[in-house]
Formats: structure tokens, C-alpha cells, sequence
């Protein structure tokens, strides 16, 4: 099929290019949304992709069911997940979209626009442009927001660009540009990492808006409380060596 991006109305559409897309889909224990996402992902991809975390309920066969081709991780996280799909990718450029629908699968067209226009290698959906149903409110999202926020400013200065955030898992990467990023975390801090390296090796990197949802079943697999040194070790690590 192939995603080509032109703009009527300011929206912009599907056709037919030369540039293929494939759509990479992390999932632990999705079950009650899994459907909806593949649904919603299909019209954007050439190829659908989900990396199951040896899910306890019926995620992987469901996906399964809907078209979706499922790769077993190795059980360290959503960062080796990622890492492990890689090599199974077809497509020019890769998609990658939480499984909990709080990404919405019709911005896809969005983060692979620049890319297919040549004014980027790599994209990230922002939440602090798009807006976050989820991210305000309590302590906790008051502490993910200033800890986020404090990583993106470091990024920032660093290498001398203007990200408005670091840490959403929503974003859209050339394949031939990831392979060279020698990417090693295992958890969540690999979205960190990817845009480090992304920018240490003098790729292009951009960013566009769009709006995170709350998750609408299950619940979350981070807790910050037990990985909070990672991402200071993480940044620090990728920044200076």
C-alpha cells in the first residue's frame, strides 16, 4: 500500500508512495483494548506488528484474530521489546502506538509527515502541545510532569534544540536510522534514549502535536517509584558519554 501525506483543508489524506509504514504495537495484558487499536492502526499501515509481553489474558491471540502479527519479547520490558521487534520490521519507517488507547491511531498520518517529507528521521507526538487527558492532576502526575519536563530542558540544552517533551512512546522513526542507534534500555527510558541518540548522531528531529487519552481499561505498568533512578542514570549516561 504505502502512506503518502498531502494536505486538503489543512487534513491530510492517504495515497499511494514509495515509502513503506509499519505499525509497532507493545502490549502486556491489552486484552480489552488490542481490538480497537489494530482497527484503528490498519488504514495507516503496511504492516501491523505487536510485541507481546507473554500476556496472561487472550491479548496475543486476539491480536492474532485481527490481522496483526505477534512477536513474543523477552520478558525485560517495554524497552527490550522494542528493541527485540526491530530486526522483524519490513517497513521504510516504524510507528510505534501504546496498546492501552491512549494514543490516537489517527494521528499517525502526523508524526510520518515530516519523515515522508524529508525534514526529519525521527518524530515524537507531544502531549505538552497536543494536551494529556492523563497527565495532570494528582502527585503523581505532578511528579511525572516535572521530572519529564526537567529531562526535555537537560535534552534541550544539550543539544541545542526546542522539544517540548521527551517521554511519550508515540512517535515515528526510519528504520535504516534506528538500526544505527544501538539502542540498549529495557524499560520506558528508551523513549529517552532514542531521542539522545537520535540527536548525538546528528539525525533530524522533530515533533507534533497530539493528545493523550486516558488509558480506557487496564492499568499502567510503570511505577516511578521503582524506576525514577533509571531515568536520571539514563539521561545523565546519554548525555555526557
Amino acid at each position: 500500500m504505502g502512506i503518502a501525506l498531502q494536505g486538503i483543508s489543512g487534513v491530510l489524506t492517504v495515497n499511494q508512495t514509495t515509502k513503506t509504514v509499519t505499525v509497532v504495537i507493545p502490549a502486556l495484558n491489552e486484552e480489552k483494548t488490542i481490538t480497537e487499536v489494530i482497527e484503528e492502526c490498519k488504514p495507516y499501515a503496511d504492516e501491523l506488528i505487536v510485541v507481546d509481553g507473554h500476556s496472561r489474558d487472550k491479548t496475543r491471540e486476539i491480536a492474532e484474530e485481527h490481522g496483526a502479527r505477534v512477536i513474543l519479547d523477552n520478558k525485560k520490558g517495554k524497552g527490550e521489546a522494542i528493541r527485540h521487534v526491530i530486526g522483524f520490521v519490513t517497513g521504510d519507517i516504524i510507528v510505534f502506538i501504546d496498546a492501552d488507547g491512549s494514543h490516537d491511531p489517527n494521528d499517525i498520518p502526523k508524526l510520518v509527515a515530516p519523515i515522508m517529507k524529508e525534514d526529519a528521521d525521527h518524530v515524537s507526538g507531544s502531549r505538552l502541545i497536543g494536551g494529556s487527558s492523563e497527565l495532570h492532576g494528582g502527585f503523581d502526575e505532578c511528579f511525572r510532569l516535572m521530572g519529564s519536563s526537567l529531562i526535555t530542558a537537560c535534552i534541550n540544552w544539550k543539544f541545542n534544540v526546542r522539544l517540548s517533551e521527551s517521554q511519550n512512546g508515540f512517535r515515528a522513526i526510519k528504520t535504516e536510522v534506528i538500526k544505527q542507534l544501538d539502542l540498549r534500555e529495557d524499560i520506558t527510558t528508551i523513549e529517552q534514549e532514542m531521542i539522545m541518540k537520535t540527536l548525538k548522531k546528528g539525525f533530524r528531529m522533530a515533533e507534533v502535536p497530539s493528545h493523550e487519552h486516558k488509558r480506557k481499561q487496564g492499568y499502567s505498568k510503570i511505577s516511578l517509584r521503582k524506576v525514577w533512578f533509571r531515568y536520571v542514570y539514563t539521561l545523565v549516561k546519554y548525555l555526557f558519554f
